[in-house]
């Protein structure tokens, strides 16, 4: 149980129904569709829906009390027990009661925002704390400002630390979630180019991911990348904690060595760690969840072993088997130019194979910039790379640029993936591996039922 509709009844005064009995809300909802025990249904008014009008799905499907927008008729069918809670607006009703759920529970509250890197920085913590804590964090893209109440509202009451990923698109977005979850510890895992189309410049990326310090008070700690000049001015501030490679950081990964599907490191010069993934950006990332788990006085042995033995979100650098005792790396979950360089160069490295095969697709929400930073990956894609396939409107200027340095064994550009599957299958063979990188509405996914095992 969350809580009942006692408490339902005293954050919104506005209702109707059996609100005093004390009903138990095991659950809170905005789909409709989806089966439920004994849940709240929260419907939201989007531009092409209004999940008011799927409450009878909701309600045959478990929803014992809804949320309901005030100017609304309600439909005959309910019961006239039903508890309902009256509002101007669902959605901000929903962020009030994760606000007010949050509030009453009372964990230590992490928020994770940056340019790349999220989701892997919030599973790397995730895994750090609850090696000690019983911990909560944000499950698959749950990270806006619907996703991240649904997140709150879905913590046990025994949570110790909620681990919470922050997105956005544009100005305020972060500050918005800041205010709703009031981070004890933000981190900012880097400024790259994502989202730009909608934010300007790098810099105007910077002051949006800054907005995380929105909701944190004067003891709050914030990490951010140390090695970034656009995060520099807020070392100056009180309770900043740098985390690189570089050393001026306070703290400092070094020795960094990549081996089949682990990379080690000292930190700070000194304390050897493995991480039981590849690249240099990941030791990084690796850094904030140390730097918390000591904050939170977790004991160093448990630090290593979660490192050691991490389960990510799906579609990170997941190592798949290909056919014909091939390798794939499915790392198409996500991508901006900054984490496309970021996983060519860790296969650049990754000295077992003969072939190497890039497969690179569109990355989106890059404005009038995009076809320019497209370009950019060419810049790292060197003869250690075997194969350059591309598909999508803007990622053939990555192929179009690799062509021209004449250094690879083959560069082509495709226009539908049957096409491009059908080149890649007389590659897949023992020896080879293939990357798969490209924005998630690119749907490589689909690519992976005919490549591998």
């Amino acid at each position: 149980m969350l809580f009942t509709t006692n408490f339902l009844g005293a954050v919104f005064k506005n209702s109707k129904g059996s609100v005093q009995d004390e009903i138990a809300i095991g659950e809170v909802t905005t789909d409709s569709r989806v089966k439920t025990h004994k849940s709240l249904f929260v419907p939201i008014a989007g531009e092409n829906f209004d999940g008011h009008e799927f409450i009878k799905g909701a309600f045959d499907n478990g929803a014992v009390a809804a949320l309901w927008t005030e100017d609304r008729p309600l439909p005959d069918f309910l019961p006239s027990d039903f508890p309902v809670f009256f509002v101007e607006d669902t959605l901000s009703a929903l962020q009030k009661l994760a606000a007010e759920y949050l509030k009453q529970i009372n964990p230590i509250v992490i928020g994770v925002t940056g340019s790349n890197g999220k989701t892997t920085t919030k599973d790397l913590i995730g895994s750090v704390v609850s090696s000690h804590y019983r911990t909560h964090r944000t499950k698959g893209n749950l990270n806006n400002h619907i996703g991240m109440p649904l997140t709150i509202l879905s913590m046990e009451r025994e949570t110790e630390v909620l681990v919470l990923e922050m997105g956005m698109s544009g100005f305020g977005e972060i500050e918005l979630l800041s205010k709703i979850a009031e981070p004890d510890y933000g981190v900012i895992t880097n400024i790259g180019e994502s989202h730009i189309e909608y934010l300007g410049s790098r810099e105007g990326i910077a002051q949006a991911k800054a907005e995380i310090m929105a909701g944190m008070n004067t003891e709050s700690t914030l990490f951010i990348d140390g090695d970034e000049p656009l995060l520099a001015p807020l070392k100056a501030r009180a309770n900043v904690i740098d985390c690189g490679f570089t050393e001026d950081n306070s703290v400092r990964a070094g020795k960094i060595k990549m081996k089949s599907d682990k990379t080690s490191f000292l930190l700070n010069g000194k304390e050897p760690y493995e991480l039981n993934m590849l690249g240099e950006h990941n030791v990084k990332n690796a850094l904030f969840a140390i730097s918390i788990g000591k904050k939170l006085a977790i004991p160093e042995d448990k630090i290593k072993a979660s490192l050691a033995d991490l389960q990510l979100t799906g579609m990170r650098f997941e190592f798949v088997q290909g056919k014909n005792q091939s390798m794939v790396i499915n790392d198409a979950y996500n991508a901006s130019p900054t984490s496309m360089k970021a996983s060519i160069n860790v296969v650049k490295q990754m000295e077992p194979y003969q072939k190497k095969i890039l497969v690179l697709g569109d990355i989106f929400e890059l404005g009038e910039d995009s076809k320019s930073l497209h370009r950019e990956v060419a810049d790292v894609i060197t003869k250690e790379i075997s194969v350059l396939f591309t598909i999508g409107q803007d990622a053939e200027e990555i192929s179009k640029a690799v062509s021209r340095q004449g250094e690879l064994e083959a560069v082509d550009h495709f226009e539908s993936m049957d096409q491009l599957v059908t080149e890649l299958k007389p590659y897949l063979q023992e020896g080879t591996l293939v990357l798969l990188k490209a924005s998630r509405g690119m749907k490589f996914e689909k690519m992976l039922e005919h490549i591998t095992n």
